[in-house]
Order: C-alpha cells, then structure tokens, then sequence
C-alpha cells in the first residue's frame, strides 16, 4: 500500500479497479484548512490524464508493472508474435496494443512488454532503428534551401521524410519516439 503522501513522478497504483501513474504531484498546505496533495495521473491502459486531490493519508496498492525484453518474430494478420529470448514461448498480441511508432519494426527486433498482472497493455519498440530506403526520388539538382526534405519509404513499408540527398539503397537511422530520421548510417 501507497499513501497520496509519498507519490512521486512515474509511481504506479491502483485505483478504482484502474491502472493509474503519478505524472505530476504537489504538496499543497493552505493557510486555512487541511493539507492535501494536487495529483495529476493517468491510466495507462486507456491513457486518459486526469487532475484530482487526495487526503494525504489516502491509501492505495501499489501496482508492479513488468516489464520484459522479447523479440518480435512475425505477424499473421491482426495478430504479432513476440518471443521471450529465455523461454522461447511465444505472446500475441492484436495489433490495437501496439504503438504507431511499431511500424518501423522489423522481424527480429527486440522490443520491451509492459504487462501487469501477466496482461500485456503496451509495448515500447526499440529507441532508435537501422533500416535501409527501399523507395525515394532521386534529390533535384539545386534544390539545396536548408532542411529540404523528401519522402523515402524503408524496408519496413513505413514512410519517413529524409534530407535530399539520401538514396535507395543507404541505410538510415530513426527515432522511433518521434518517427523522424536521425542520419545516414
């Protein structure tokens, strides 16, 4: 159990039945009157934030949320697999709990699965991803204003904007936290 009293930023409780994570907090003592503490939190599951106060002596149970390294072997419609590396048993999941940012993925890959009480809610792909341009245009000679980009799509199928003078055929680096291209590798 968890007091509203020692909630710090990234603790996750229980709450109504729902996953909840502290984002913000603040110890508020007023001149008059009880003190209490202004959180802001979010469900991880739906990922709504909401903004309350609590009594700070509120108790709550304190949540663990695993996380485990498992490398994505292949999908097979709506479904992806990922396999634990140790035990070699294999997790689907439906396409719905996976990020925008999944896209760039690639069989083999490793990524981190969020569960909590053995149900997956989330996976983290990898921060950054080498792939290689399997499509773009080739840059237009004298076009050289700053930060002219063009589309290029990767091995992957998804798309991303790259500086002119990337080509089919090199490999680049991506962030997969803001989907944008980092350099040529």
């Amino acid at each position: 159990m968890i007091s509203a009293g020692d909630f710090r930023n990234g603790i996750t409780f229980e709450m109504d039945g729902q996953l909840m994570q502290v984002v913000e907090f603040q110890h508020v003592k007023p001149g008059k009157g009880a003190a209490f503490v202004r959180t802001k939190m979010k469900n991880i599951i739906s990922g709504a934030v909401i903004e309350t106060s609590f009594n700070p002596t509120a108790r709550f149970p304190q949540a663990m949320v695993e996380r485990k390294d498992m490398e994505y072997s292949y999908s097979d419609g709506d479904l992806y697999y990922f396999m634990d590396p140790e035990t070699y048993d294999q997790v689907p999941l439906n396409g719905d709990k996976l990020p925008e940012s999944f896209k760039f993925v690639k069989e083999g890959m490793v990524c981190r699965l969020c569960s909590y009480k053995d149900n997956v809610f989330s996976v983290e792909p990898p921060m950054f991803v080498e792939l290689e341009v399997t499509a773009t245009e080739p840059g237009v000679r004298g076009n050289t204003a700053t930060n002219v980009t063009k589309p290029a799509t990767v091995e992957t199928g998804a798309e991303v904007k790259v500086p002119i003078f990337i080509n089919e055929g090199d490999v680049i680096k991506i962030d997969t936290r803001t989907c944008e291209y980092l350099e040529r590798v």
